[in-house]
């Protein structure tokens, strides 16, 4: 999910709000689960033992669909109803679904559900995957309560509708061995997106038992939803094992998916599916694979890619040279087909415009799986079907059933495992396109999502969310660019207040968050205002690791205030003349030791006058174990006048006064040399930062070496892959080359007849065992000159003969006789290639009677 997990939750609804579409989605579900069973050849059968299988109240609406001829009038509904006694009938376009009642799909238009209710579109079933379309709508309308389920068939429809209903946490099936017609399950099962692999007596048993599951009904023990301890345990499991935590995912998502392998699993308990997910590693496989399912497509919402090919990438590559590139990322790729649509769509845009400047589109998901197969850049003919011709003649090369993309496209492309919620983003890109992916994080991890492509963008670049998405409380960091395809654009970022005026603690925590510290504040917080409510909330700041101030507590106005030129934060900065030597040294001593340290009588110049203050840092850890301070101010009242000495009383001496005075002298040296030292240090933290600003600069070139080297490595691998392909080509022409050499021996052997076949220098090249007994050749005259050879026949011409054939290219034939007597007929005929060209020629001797 982190990934591209776009498992279409998002509806092409106008709502931008995913909560408010799902309470829309919901509205129209049906409380029973909607079965849809498609087939094509053999199919007829596998029906009948489903619908035998599933009873007369199966507590489900089943809709049939099989591939038809669209002119043929169709009997189907008449033989389904005599294998079951549940109503059977045809769909006729605007019935709502009903529970244990059979609707059987024309053959003369294409049916959907849409709101609860089924749907006539126009156009015959075998030609327009109408299976898949009616999987897909059944995804987008029932959400979860869908269930696919594959027979029977021929070809690959269904395919794609299943990955749309596991998608959606609906639950697929596909007909085993027992199918008459293996391709449509087996094409189904290749693309990972069935759950059951049944005979059809046994799919309709599981279909029951679903239907019944607490997963259909919503009636979970407890209450409608999963228990959060048992949640957690899920959660705690899954990142143990796999390094993904899914705390801050949306959280109707995710227990929708746990729910749906709990189904799958046959466990109505969650405590009891955590105790599963703890001890079964196969369980914990696949609902980790459930939780980041990736459903994509080509060109998904052609409107918006041309939104961005018209009005995004020319005003990206306008006055753009060749030695910057365009710079795209697409986090949450899935399996590559939106990250290889954009790159088809740049290249057209600079072949358009005339552009020379080159295109980088990185595509990183949290999926390994996905992100090998997106390497790769094969695609199942059905995954391209719609995609026009034009295109797929350009840009892919087919094979078999597969499409390839191009390397010109693999080569602006590059993959990589990414979690975009923790991992570091890449840089300096001029359009991010994350669609579909937002809308499964929570608060928090959207938050930092958020801030993440803010700081990767250039100034005034893109950002392109889906269709559900919006930048919601960040409009101070991109603005609206084109509202109606949810294309912003990124703004300067704004502190949230300027340096220095004070606020109170509720007023900061109202404001949008300042840095990715403030904006995991709510667990941060709390736990600093547990720390200080024990000390009675003294006045005092929370910093970061930088000494940066994270938030103010109480009216700090007399220990700190703003320092002159550039706006900052920094705690050093702040302070005041006469805390700064303490409050460093304080610092110092709490972080070495992980312990409070507290400075008194500190006196601190304020408004020209001075104050004493007690000082104290506490360490502490936040719940994300960023080590944070709290420094804490506490001023003591003013000294008291001492009393006028009384008449009698002795004077100090002289001596001692000027041995305070010169005290105070040493002292005043002291406070000076220190703050030279300090202003010394200032310095050169002002120089290792522009050292670190020049390391940063190189850590940039390295990865553009690094992302060079990667696409040198995605050659190559394009490359072995080649070769791999021309030796399985040469292996095959090595078999067929043995097989004809197998059957030419077995030719010549079995032909009693001597032949003997020479080449254009009237060498030997192959004979037959008749010519070894009749001419007395061996296996040592292969290559020997047929002249040289003595023969028992009686001809001294032979070797002109076969000459005269082979520059003539006429047949001859003569009659000869051999040293015994009896009598041939020597038969001399010129030796063609298969390209018609003559290599020889080849003797046939036949025995005269």
């Amino acid at each position: 999910m982190a990934g591209r997990t776009k498992n279409n939750d998002a509806k092409p609804a106008a709502t931008p709000a995913p909560e408010a579409t799902e309470a829309a989605a919901a509205l129209s579900q049906p409380l029973f689960p909607v079965v849809v069973a498609g087939a094509s050849a053999g199919g007829l059968e596998a029906f009948n033992e489903l619908l035998h299988g599933l009873g007369d109240k199966p507590g489900m609406a089943l809709i049939v669909i099989q591939h038809q001829e669209p002119k043929r009038t169709s009997a189907l509904t008449q033989i389904l109803s005599r294998s079951t006694s549940m109503p059977v009938r045809q769909v006729e376009g605007g019935e709502p679904l009903a529970v244990d009642c059979v609707f059987v799909a024309p053959s003369d238009a294409q049916v959907i559900v849409s709101r609860g209710t089924l749907q006539l579109e126009p156009g015959g079933t075998t030609a327009s995957m109408p299976i898949d379309r009616l999987f897909r709508s059944l995804a987008e309308d029932q959400g979860g309560r869908a269930i696919g389920v594959i027979l029977s068939g021929s070809a690959s429809d269904g395919s794609l509708g299943l990955t749309a209903i596991k998608a959606e946490g609906g639950i697929t099936f596909a007909q085993d061995e027992t199918a008459k017609f293996g391709s449509m399950p087996q094409s189904a099962v290749a693309a990972g997106a069935v759950d059951f692999i049944l005979p059809p007596a046994e799919i309709a048993q599981e279909l029951i038992r679903i239907a019944r599951h607490s997963f259909m009904t919503g009636q979970m023990e407890g209450g409608s939803r999963l228990p959060d301890r048992e949640m957690a345990r899920i959660f705690a499991t899954l990142r143990k094992a796999r390094g993904t935590d899914f705390t801050h995912y949306k959280p109707t998502t995710v227990e929708r998916r746990i729910r749906r392998r709990m189904a799958l699993s046959k466990v109505d308990d969650a405590q009891q599916y955590a105790d599963l997910v703890r001890d079964n590693s196969a369980e914990l496989d696949l609902l980790y694979r459930d939780l980041l399912i990736q459903v994509t497509s080509f060109f998904r919402d052609p409107d918006v890619f041309e939104a961005v090919a018209r009005d995004v990438l020319p005003a990206i590559l306008r006055d753009r040279d060749h030695e910057h590139p365009v710079r795209i990322w697409v986090p949450g790729c899935a399996t590559g087909e939106e990250v290889y649509s954009l790159a088809i769509a740049a290249l057209e845009v600079v072949a358009a415009t005339g552009s020379r400047c080159s295109i980088q589109i990185f595509g990183t998901d949290i999926s390994e799986k996905a992100i090998e197969f997106a390497r790769a850049g094969a695609y199942p003919q059905d995954v391209v079907a719609e995609m026009p011709d034009e295109r797929l003649r350009r840009f892919f090369t087919k094979s078999d059933e597969w499409y390839r993309v191009n390397r010109a496209v693999r080569d602006c492309c590059i993959f990589a495992r990414q979690d975009v919620t923790k991992d570091p983003p890449f840089s300096k890109l001029d359009l991010i396109s994350c669609r579909n992916v937002m809308i499964y994080l929570g608060a928090v991890l959207q938050r930092r999502v958020i801030s993440v492509f803010h700081y990767a963008l250039n100034p005034g670049g893109y950002l392109l969310l889906g269709s559900s998405e919006t930048i919601g409380s960040f409009a101070d960091l991109f603005s609206p660019f084109d509202r109606k395809h949810r294309i912003y654009r990124k703004r300067e970022a704004v502190l949230p207040f300027p340096a220095g005026i004070e606020h109170s603690p509720h007023e900061i925590s109202e404001r949008p968050p300042m840095n990715e510290a403030v904006t995991s504040a709510g667990n941060l917080f709390r736990e600093a205002d547990r720390v200080l409510l024990a000390r009675y909330a003294p006045v005092g700041v929370i910093v970061n690791e930088n000494l940066d101030v994270l938030q103010f507590r109480g009216r700090t106005s007399s220990f700190l205030e703003p320092a002159p030129g550039t706006a900052s934060f920094n705690l050093l900065k702040m302070a005041r003349e006469g805390l700064l030597g303490e409050l460093r040294d304080a610092i110092q001593a709490a972080r070495k030791t992980d312990a409070p340290v507290k400075r008194e009588s500190i006196r601190i110049r304020n408004n020209g006058g001075s104050i004493l203050a007690n000082l104290e840092v506490i360490p502490f850890a936040s719940p994300a174990k960023e080590k944070l301070l709290i420094i804490l101010f506490e001023q003591r009242p003013p000294e008291k006048k001492k009393p006028a000495l009384q008449r009698g009383t002795k004077r100090a001496e002289p001596e001692d006064e000027k041995k305070a005075t010169r005290l105070r002298r040493e002292l005043d040296a002291t406070r000076e040399y220190l703050q030279s030292i300090i202003e010394e240090q200032e310095a050169m933290n002002e120089e290792l930062r522009s050292a670190n600003e020049e390391i940063q600069s190189s850590n940039e070139e390295l990865q553009s070496t690094n992302e060079e080297l990667e696409t040198a490595k995605e050659e190559l691998q394009s490359s072995n892959e080649e070769l791999l392909t021309l030796n399985e080509e040469l292996e095959n022409r090595n078999q067929e080359l043995a097989v004809v050499n197998n059957d030419l021996v077995n030719i010549l052997t079995a032909v009693d007849i001597p032949i003997v076949m020479l080449d254009q220098g009237l060498r030997v090249r192959r004979f037959n065992p008749g010519a070894q007994r009749v001419l007395n050749i061996g296996p040592s005259d292969i290559g020997r000159s047929v002249t040289e050879i003595r023969t028992p026949l009686l001809l001294d011409n032979l070797g002109e003969l076969a000459s005269g054939v082979i520059e003539t290219l006429e047949t001859r034939e003569v009659d000869v006789n051999d040293r015994t007597g009896r009598a041939f007929s020597l038969r001399v005929r010129p030796y063609r290639t298969m390209d018609n060209k003559i290599d020889g020629a080849v003797l046939v001797l036949v025995e005269l009677r």
